[in-house]
Order: C-alpha cells, then structure tokens, then sequence
C-alpha cells in the first residue's frame, strides 16, 4: 500500500512533495495510517489533535496515544480542549456538528499561525460511499452523489482511493496500534447504522459491490465535471455584471427546460435550494425577494438581481463632516476640494456653491419621506418617486448614501445633486464633491 500511496501522491497531490502540512489525528485507525505512510513516504508534516473532552479518560488516553507517537517518529504535536456540550448548547447544533465547526475553525487558525499551505484528512473510499449514501437517503442532486472532494480550498484527502480493508491491512503488517471509540459502534447515529447495517447488506448482495460503486462515483464525477462547464459556460452568457451584483434575464431562464433542473444547477451555489421559491420568483410581483445565509435574490420588473447579503437600509446611523476634515470612518470613500472653475456633474463628482452648505454635514441613509429638488427637474421630488422613475432596484435603494446639509438633500450620493446647492454664474467659491 505504501508504494499505491507514494504514487497516488506524486500524481494527484505533487503540492505536498515539498511544503510542511499538517495532520489532523484523532487516534483512530483511519488517522493513524495516514500519519504513518505520511511519514514512511519521507514527507514533511506536523500532527494536530482535537480533545473534544466528550468521553472522559478515553479523550484523554487518545491524547496521550497520539502525544507519544508524535514523540517516537519525531514530529511537532499541537492540541487543544473543547467544551464540546457548553458550545451546543449554546449554539443549539448537534454534537457532531459542533465538533465539525470546533476543529475545522482551530486547524484553519493553526495553519496561518504555523505558515502551513494544508491541512490533510483521513477521509477514505468507505467515507465516500457512507456520504453518497446519506445524501441520497435524504434527497440530492449530482453533486451530492460524486463523493467528498479530494481537494477544497487548502483541505486535502488523499486516501480517498483506499478502502478501510485497505487501511487495517497495512496497519496490520506494520504492526500499528490505534485507539477505537466506542462511539463508532452506536448504532444510532445515521452514518454508524449505515456503516454497521446496510453497507455489509449491499456486499452480500453483491461481492464486488465495492469496486462497482468506485466506478460508478468516477462515471458521476466525469459527468458532474461537464455538467459544471456547461453551467459555467451558460452563467456566463445569463449572468451579466452590474457593478458586483449581476442581472439574469427572466425570459431567458423560461426558455430552460427542464427549469427547475436548470435553476439548481444556476443557484444552488448561493445557497437556494427550493426550486418551487425560485419558480414563483419569476412570475412574482417586482420587489419580490428570496434570501439565502449569503446571497439576496430580487425580482425587479423583468430580471432578476443577485447580490451578497448586503447592509439593511435600517441602519440609522449618521456620518457627520466637519469643514476642517472629511473622516476616514465613513462608510464611502469621499473627497471635497476647492477649484477654480465648475464642470458638469456626474454620478460620482458633483459642483456646490460652498457658501449654500451649513455644518457639519451628514452622511445618512435614505428614508420613507426623504425629498429633494434634482437638478434638471428643479421642483420637490420624494426621493421614493425619483427612485421608481429612475428604475432603481430594491437592492440598490438599500445601499443608497445621502449628503445632507442641516437636513437638506446636497446629492443623492451616486446619482443626482440637488438644485438648491448648484453652481451659478455668480458663485465664487466652488466646492467639488467626489464619491469614489
């Protein structure tokens, strides 16, 4: 196994040939190989251990197992305690999902304190098909059934090829100790019983039910691999970029078939997952918006706009500029100076009459009753009215700034000053306003 493992790095991880990574070990067999054909193959790496504090003296016996072993072949150990239940229930998660969130936050803060580029798990073939198999028992698409990535972001698994047969195996002829939690016989943990029950079930069934599902995971792989680039291809030609939101065409989604397929191949990367929300958004009156953990998607008239969750429009707080100084805390970058002689205004520099101006001056978001006079139209406007004349999106509204002098509208920051404070032919000291 050490020279399919030696050769497996070579070809598909060559990025850990010559950097230091790090390890995670929990003790347990699956880990425990790992760290050994790490180190039989001459690579460079340290050992990171969890004590999740959850099994009393056994947490602790898997801490000094590992602390020893580091010790015997020479490598750098790092550990850490967890108030494992304290965090769920303060979270209100699961034990396993505060364990996950707990290790993964404290490898990705050990990996920028000790310069490392990975951090490498004992994931392996038995994982792979336990996961495709709990994704389909709870419903997925292709890309929950081609299998837990060898590579995302600077996580690497490379004993994904290996079967636990595989592991124990070599374990044996090296004639390796690790520890068992007794946990992994529990029957009442999903990924147990699927491990414990079915699993033995399907070989039974089929004595080369292992190495058929290994081909089957590459033929989804393969076919997910030019799904993607048909979507990357068509996100490309849909998806148009608007100043780092993008805008996607209501008509042309129709013209999908099948469109809910389409949909969740289009969005489920934003993190929406129910096709019939997306459906109804289409036909859905404008304004209408869905929202994810990380993206807002809006319906304005006939296309849809996708953008991060951005800043509520709620947000009450004021920005004062003093005469003497523009403050660096504002939440825009802008600029006031002096000049000679006026230009024509544009969205993102504006002419005052300085004299027109009281201080200080607020930077302030817009809000339901906000009215001003803009410049080519040089009567009362509510600022509601000039944003649905002007076509301005839900989203954009809630990210609109207004610069204001003792409660007047100086410039509708982006868009419109207002003609109270424009430049005249008598107008001698010119202040020139820019927003970048």
């Amino acid at each position: 196994m050490l020279e399919a493992f030696k050769k497996h790095i070579e070809n598909s991880f060559p990025e850990l040939l010559d950097t230091h990574f790090i390890i995670a070990c929990s003790g347990g067999l699956d880990s425990s190989v790992l760290v050994e054909l790490c180190h039989q193959a001459n690579l460079r790496f340290s050992i990171a251990h969890c004590n999740f504090r959850l099994r009393g003296t056994a947490s602790d016996g898997d801490e000094a197992f590992i602390r020893d072993y580091a010790k015997k072949i020479e490598k750098e150990f790092f550990v850490t305690h967890f108030d494992t239940l304290g965090y769920v229930n303060q979270h209100k998660v699961s034990v396993q999902m505060a364990a996950r969130e707990l290790r993964y936050a404290w490898f990705e803060q050990l990996l920028k304190e000790n310069n490392s580029s990975y951090l490498l798990t004992a994931h392996h073939a038995n994982d792979n098909l336990e996961t495709f198999l709990i994704n389909l028992s709870r419903g997925t698409g292709i890309d929950g059934l081609t299998g837990i990535p060898a590579k995302i972001n600077n996580i690497r698994r490379p004993l994904l090829p290996f079967t636990r047969e595989e592991l124990e195996f070599f374990a044996q002829v090296e004639k390796m100790d690790w520890r068992e939690d007794a946990s992994n016989a529990d029957a009442k943990y999903l990924r147990n019983k699927i491990r414990l029950e079915i699993i033995p079930k399907l070989n039974k069934l089929h004595p080369t039910f292992s190495d058929n599902f290994k081909n089957t995971l590459d033929y989804l792989q393969q076919t997910e691999t030019i799904a993607s680039a048909y979507l990357f291809k068509l996100k490309e030609e849909l998806f148009i970029d608007k100043r780092g939101r993008f805008e996607i065409e209501i008509a042309k989604l129709k013209e999908l078939h099948p469109l809910s397929i389409y949909l969740h191949g289009l969005f489920s990367a934003y993190g929406f997952k129910e096709m019939d929300n997306l459906e109804a958004l289409l036909d859905g009156l404008s304004g209408k918006q869905l929202s994810s953990s990380t993206h807002v998607l809006v319906k304005n008239r006939d296309v849809l706009i996708l953008s991060s969750n951005v800043e509520s429009k709620s947000d009450t707080q004021e920005y004062l500029i003093t005469e003497e100084e523009v403050p660096l805390n504002l939440p825009l970058n802008l600029k006031f100076s002096l000049v000679p002689e006026r230009q024509d205004n544009s969205d993102t520099v504006i002419f005052v009459q300085k004299n027109r101006l009281k201080y200080p001056l607020t930077v302030r978001k817009w809000k339901t009753g906000d009215f001003f006079y803009p410049i080519g139209l040089n009567r009362k406007k509510k600022l509601a009215k000039f944003f649905k004349n002007e076509k301005v999106d839900i989203l954009s509204k809630e990210e609109t700034w207004l610069l204001c002098s003792e409660g007047q509208i100086v410039w509708v920051i982006g868009m419109r000053a207002d003609h109270r404070f424009k430049v005249d032919d008598t107008t001698q000291d010119i202040l020139k306003i820019e927003f970048t």
